[in-house]
C-alpha cells in the first residue's frame, strides 16, 4: 500500500481580519501536506506566501479578496492531484444554496471533487459521483460550534474526505 497523498483544505480564512495567525491543529497538519487548495476568502496575498513555505498551493479568490488575489488567481479553476480532477470554486453569487452554485460552476467539467467554501458551513456529500467539499472555516466559525478545516486523501485511486474540527483558533 502507498503512502497517501494528502491535501490540506482552506477556505474565508479572512486574515488578518478574522485571525492573525493560523490555528495551532492547522499548522501541524499543514507540516505534512503534499498539496493545500484555498477555496477564496483568504483576504491578503500574504497568506498564500504564508501557506507556500508548507507545499504547493492551488486556489481561487473569493468575494471579498482583492485585486492582486483576483488576478493572479481567477474565480475557478481545476487542479490535476494523483489523477484525480478536483475543481475549486469559491461559491458566491446569486439564487440557489452554496453547494448547488459550486456544482453549477463546473457543469460542463469532468471533476472528481469539487472544493468550495463562502457559507463557512462544512459540507461533504456525494453528488451524482462528485464529492462536494466545503471545509468551514479554521479562523472565523459564524454561527457553526467548531472551527474547521479539511483534508483530503488520495491512495491508491481511491479519494477520501474528512473534516477537522477544534474548538480555539
Amino acid at each position: 500500500m502507498s503512502h497517501p497523498f494528502r491535501i490540506t483544505v482552506l477556505s474565508d480564512t479572512h486574515m488578518p481580519k478574522k485571525a492573525k495567525e493560523l490555528p495551532a491543529p492547522l499548522l501541524e497538519d499543514l507540516r505534512h501536506s503534499d498539496l493545500i487548495i484555498h477555496a477564496g476568502d483568504w483576504s491578503k496575498w500574504e497568506l498564500y506566501e504564508l501557506l507556500s513555505q508548507y507545499a504547493p498551493v492551488e486556489g481561487v479568490a473569493g468575494n471579498v479578496d482583492d485585486e492582486v488575489i483576483i488576478d493572479r488567481l481567477g474565480y475557478h479553476r481545476i487542479v490535476l492531484a494523483e489523477g484525480k480532477r478536483i475543481g475549486i470554486v469559491h461559491g458566491h453569487g446569486q439564487g440557489g444554496t452554496t453547494p448547488s452554485r459550486a456544482r453549477k460552476a463546473f457543469h460542463d467539467s469532468e471533476v472528481d471533487c469539487i472544493v468550495f467554501g463562502h457559507s463557512h458551513i462544512p459540507f461533504l456529500e456525494n453528488v451524482q459521483g462528485v464529492l462536494m467539499f466545503n471545509p468551514g472555516s479554521a479562523t472565523d466559525k459564524r454561527r457553526q460550534p467548531r472551527y474547521s478545516y479539511g483534508r483530503l486523501l488520495i491512495q491508491d485511486g481511491a479519494l477520501e474526505a474528512r473534516h477537522i474540527f477544534y474548538d480555539q483558533k
